[in-house]
């Protein structure tokens, strides 16, 4: 796997370790990758979490050198999403549902980053993770793993903007059959309708991870991140065309432009500095 979280699938934790809320690092390149670290109850996120997952992402929209980001995790499973026991437990006077667009505005941070992300899917994928893996831009999964979202099972309404999502990314149908019948689908059924972008062995996973980094990197950093926010725009059908314009311009003037071209002439891999 990508940075220095390499530990996502490896060794168990020892017996009676809980794990504790996401590590977010970064390697040279400006690759990030936050692990999700609660391996024995399959990656829930606590209340914690949730709030250490926003101060990764506010710290990754502020860092001009981060590149790209790789949402990971330990163990068996990706996530098994928001730990729906703390949805009635009382802690300081109030309860875990005091708040309850924490995750649905974490998940948004996600999908609003500037910089692209991936979602490598090492396991299951359930509950408000569906949305968490969803909110990345690109989405790779190994054979075996499954996807589930009980919502309905539980007497939920999912959160607007999730829905949004799913249905712009996916289309109603499918939206229909995860939210409404809350049918579990397997591997090769996500990579048909979309939600996975490939599908590999496990022993191949990293080294797709690895291709698709590498292929980020090699692009000019204002053109990937602006035409990034151009395309999820225009797929929920709130762009402006003046914002998209302006980020057309920006690459236009841009020094990475001139060096782009100058690459290309001379058949030399570009140097792009991000301006």
């Amino acid at each position: 796997m990508t940075g220095r979280a390499g530990d996502a699938g490896g060794p168990p934790r020892p017996a009676g370790d809980e794990g504790g809320p996401p590590r977010l690092t970064r390697d040279a390149r400006g690759v990030a990758t936050i692990l999700l670290s609660r391996p024995r109850h399959a990656n829930r996120l606590h209340r914690e979490d949730l709030a250490a997952l926003h101060d990764h992402l506010a710290a990754l929209a502020a860092d001009d050198q981060a590149r790209v980001l790789v949402m990971a995790a330990e163990g068996r499973h990706f996530c098994a999403g928001f730990h729906l026991g703390e949805l009635g437990e009382v802690r300081d006077g109030g309860t875990a549902g005091a708040d309850p667009q924490a995750f649905e505005r974490m998940v948004d941070a996600l999908h609003a980053l500037p910089l692209p992300t991936i979602a490598r899917l090492q396991g299951g994928v359930f509950g408000g993770a569906t949305d968490l893996a969803l909110a990345c831009d690109l989405r790779v999964g190994v054979h075996g793993i499954t996807l589930r979202m009980p919502a309905a099972r539980l007497g939920l309404h999912y959160y607007p903007s999730g829905l949004r999502r799913f249905v712009s990314r996916l289309g109603p149908a499918a939206a229909k059959r995860l939210f409404l019948l809350a049918e579990e689908l397997d591997a090769a059924e996500l990579l048909r309708i979309g939600y996975l972008d490939a599908l590999v062995a496990p022993q191949q996973l990293d080294a797709q991870v690895a291709r698709w980094v590498d292929a980020l990197l090699a692009g000019a950093p204002l053109a990937v991140a602006g035409m990034k926010l151009s395309l999820d725009e225009i797929a929920r059908g709130d762009f402006d065309l003046a914002r998209l314009r302006g980020r057309e311009a920006r690459c236009a003037a841009s020094a990475d432009l001139r060096e782009g071209l100058a690459a290309q002439a001379e058949r030399r891999a570009p140097r792009f500095q991000g301006r």
